[in-house]
């Protein structure tokens, strides 16, 4: 075993089916509940190729020829924005991947060379067609958005499905809700047996999640 396989970080990963599904918020909770944890946000930008104004525009300002990745609280810290709830929610490093589509890979590995935890949250979707995670939570809420166009792919390196409301729907109904919503969609969206949580589930998911990283680091630990 190498140096870079021991200390390689168990990584976890919280996708969406579209915008707004809830990830930062589940991020933030997870983060609570796991202390001692970094956190990565992936932002995939356009440089003025978007269809957006490019003074209104997140980050098209900030898109250069390679991935910009910034790390610490004195360079991503704001107050309200998602890095600034995951230091908020208790991450012990918070690092920002700033890329542009060609990017992805790059910048995502550079992140996880900068992460020094034994274990790292990870919020984004594309990143995953480059690292593989050691769980995987896609994240949904019924009759939001349109799908993104990388969800499917995804959903299939999914270990759970995470159903967030607005409002403070039990169980029972977020699940009623995104059924409806995927009933009416124009494709298949197959779960193929995924377990589906809320967040009234919180405990429940982090005990998988801990026993994923239990599995992880006694494989890791066993002689090859």
């Amino acid at each position: 075993m190498t140096e870079t396989e021991i200390s390689k970080p168990i990584m976890v990963a919280v996708s969406g089916l579209s915008s707004n599904t809830g990830k930062t918020t589940l991020m933030c909770d997870l983060l609570e509940r796991l202390p001692g944890w970094e956190a990565i946000k992936l932002t995939r930008g356009h440089y003025r190729s978007c269809g957006k104004d490019p003074l209104g525009c997140c980050v098209s300002d900030l898109i250069r020829d390679e991935p910009l990745v910034r790390s610490g609280r004195a360079e991503n810290y704001e107050a309200g924005k998602d890095t600034g709830r995951f230091w908020d929610a208790g991450a012990v490093e918070v690092h920002w991947v700033i890329a542009g589509e060609e990017q992805v890979e790059d910048g995502i590995k550079q992140a996880l060379s900068r992460v020094q935890s034994a274990g790292v949250m990870i919020e984004g979707n594309s990143f995953l067609d480059f690292v593989e995670a050691d769980y995987a939570i896609m994240c949904a809420r019924a009759g939001e958005n349109r799908m993104k166009t990388s969800a499917r792919r995804t959903l299939a390196k999914a270990d759970a499905i995470y159903l967030s409301t607005i409002d403070d729907s039990d169980r029972a109904t977020a699940r009623i809700r995104f059924d409806e919503w995927r009933a009416g969609l124009s494709i298949d969206l197959n779960l193929n047996g995924l377990p589906v949580f809320t967040r009234e589930d919180i405990s429940q998911l982090i005990g998988l999640i801990q026993e994923s990283l239990c599995a992880t680091s006694a494989f890791s630990a066993s002689p090859r």
